[in-house]
């Protein structure tokens, strides 16, 4: 499947938005519509960073892993997410752009690497849940970091 792109644009510098997104519990605070009942081991930040949670969408109860596979200060982070019971893995990455204003334009990319045979066959459906849902997720991490710098 092809993967899903959003974007935002915040006031805030790559720096801190970098240092809100590095802590992988801050993201609970941005996701909690879709993803609940975290459970964070491992290190707090950074490569390693890990995160258990259970999926909030319809039909579906599933449990999913997320691990912090690169992190590149203060442009970029990727994780990689495993759901459906293994079925599914998929990588999430965040890319920093910095604006000549000082503010920072985020973009977070979901690609699939393995998705469920049903996913496959309703990729137009998957794919516009997604952006619907990761579109949401990023207009709550603008007014998450708007709370962070007040």
């Amino acid at each position: 499947m092809k993967p899903v792109t959003v974007s935002v644009t915040v006031p805030n510098s790559p720096g801190n938005v970098y240092a809100f997104l590095d802590v992988l519990a801050n993201h609970e605070s941005f996701t909690d519509h879709l993803m609940v009942d975290w459970e964070c081991s491992g290190p707090p930040a950074g490569v390693g960073a890990k995160a258990r949670a259970r999926v909030r969408a319809p039909g579906s109860n599933e449990i999913i892993s997320i691990e912090v596979l690169e992190a590149d200060p203060p442009r970029r982070i990727v994780e990689e997410n495993v759901g459906a019971r293994g079925q599914r893995r998929a990588r999430g990455t965040y890319t920093l752009e910095e604006l000549s204003d000082g503010g920072t334009r985020i973009a977070f990319e979901f690609a699939w690497l393995e998705a469920p045979r049903l996913e496959r066959l309703g990729a137009p459906l998957t794919r516009a849940f997604m952006k619907r849902a990761n579109g949401k997720s990023m207009r709550r991490l603008a007014r998450a970091l708007a709370r962070s710098a007040a």
